[in-house]
């Protein structure tokens, strides 16, 4: 039996993580995130990244928000492995504190006549 080495096994399940976050986006939302996350995109997500956190940090000010740290972390995380550890932790404590974020989306409900 094949048991994974624990950074491969941290990895996968940060992935795991990641997708499942991914497909809890709005159609437009996920289909950028994927565009980003494709692997020829390095410098965008480099600089996305970077603006994203900037962002993220001038948080107090108008239309900015906290809610770009994350992101721009998760962005750079892709290409920076010191920074894979820190996005790993942040979407397992986002998976322990709101649960329903990570879960699957439920299906439409279907009207019945």
């Amino acid at each position: 039996m094949n048991i994974p080495s624990s950074p491969d096994h941290a990895e996968h399940l940060r992935r795991d993580r990641l997708e499942r976050l991914i497909r809890r986006l709005p159609a437009r939302g996920e289909q950028a995130m994927r565009w980003l996350l494709e692997p020829g995109r390095v410098v965008l997500r480099g600089i996305m990244g970077s603006l994203l956190i900037v962002g993220g940090v001038l948080g107090f000010l108008p239309v900015l928000g906290l809610w770009m740290l994350p992101l721009g972390i998760i962005l750079l995380a892709e290409d920076v492995p010191l920074l894979r550890r820190l996005s790993a932790r942040m979407l397992e404590w986002i998976e322990r504190r709101h649960p329903t974020w990570l879960a699957p989306a439920s299906p439409p409900e279907q009207n019945i006549k």
